[in-house]
């Protein structure tokens, strides 16, 4: 039996709070389980507000920061014993991150294509300059941007949207399996969200690989993602699939959730991969029913 891809196991998070003499623990996270599965790449959700614990929780995926309780298991190995630098660069290799802000991914004194370069060398195994830029041309171009385009450009003289796709194709250059994106166009101008937010879903069919997508929007989780968890104070108040749940919540926080969007206008027709769903967020095929 193949091993599922990530799976979760009743995973909490407890912090000291109150100051290094407190005896008061925070409960960031607790008894949140979910798997996604190693022969099916999809698009999961977690949706929460700030606080909800849902950062807290892409760090432990992430092998940032290690549960209090439960098991966080990828490909049947558990991230937080994982030993020596051999078993933490596999790990590396096979889960990257994406950052909220792409500015902050980046060295600010490192030119942007130096910095994929080094990438390809440290954790894909390139060898040579010329092997490094193919990697990272071949990365550039999965996500609609080309080593010409980055050469000899700092961080700050690119987009935030340019700086984004940047940082997506560094994530890619070592093959992950898993990308773990936390609030990835929060910082993107509003106009570009939906083209970020569209090259994953595109990534998932392209490359099959599986990204975990962290945001209080419910409109561009309603739009790319395949299931879904919501988050409140640290736990999972529902879960399922994308739409059924985001069109027909349960839950009277979920329904809070969707309430509080201001971009209702009806309910999208036709399927949200379409050229329709693709518009900018507040367009009504972009939009929860």
């Amino acid at each position: 039996m193949t091993a599922a891809l990530l799976e979760l196991r009743e995973v909490g998070k407890t912090y000291a709070g109150g100051g290094l003499l407190s005896r008061r623990r925070v409960a960031a996270v607790r008894g949140v389980s979910f798997t996604l599965a190693a022969e099916r790449p999809e698009v999961f959700a977690i949706i929460g507000e700030s606080g909800s614990g849902k950062s807290s929780l892409a760090r432990m995926v992430l092998g940032m920061s290690t549960p209090s309780e439960g098991q966080i298991l990828f490909q049947g190995s558990d991230v937080a014993t994982l030993r020596g630098r051999g078993a933490r660069l596999r790990f590396m290799r096979r889960v990257q991150p994406i950052f909220q802000n792409p500015f902050e991914a980046f060295n600010p004194l490192t030119r942007v294509d130096r910095y994929l370069y080094s990438t390809a060398r440290n954790l894909a195994g390139a060898r040579g300059q010329a092997a490094a830029e193919q990697a990272a041309e071949t990365a550039l171009q999965q996500v609609g941007l080309s080593v010409a385009e980055v050469r000899g450009r700092f961080p700050h003289e690119l987009s935030g949207g340019q700086l984004q796709r940047a940082a997506i194709a560094r994530a890619l250059i070592p093959g992950p399996a898993l990308l773990v994106a936390d609030e990835p166009v929060s910082m993107i101008d509003a106009s570009l969200r939906m083209t970020i937010v569209n090259l994953f879903r595109d990534l998932r069919d392209r490359l099959g690989v599986s990204i975990i997508y962290i945001t209080h929007d419910l409109a561009t989780a309603y739009t790319i993602s395949d299931r879904i968890v919501i988050m409140r104070q640290g736990e999972v108040v529902e879960a399922g699939d994308a739409r059924a749940v985001l069109s027909h919540p349960s839950h009277p926080y979920s329904v809070q959730l969707k309430d509080a969007v201001l971009t209702i206008e009806g309910t999208p027709e036709d399927d949200p991969g379409s050229e329709a769903a693709a518009r900018t967020p507040g367009s009504r095929e972009g939009s929860l029913p």
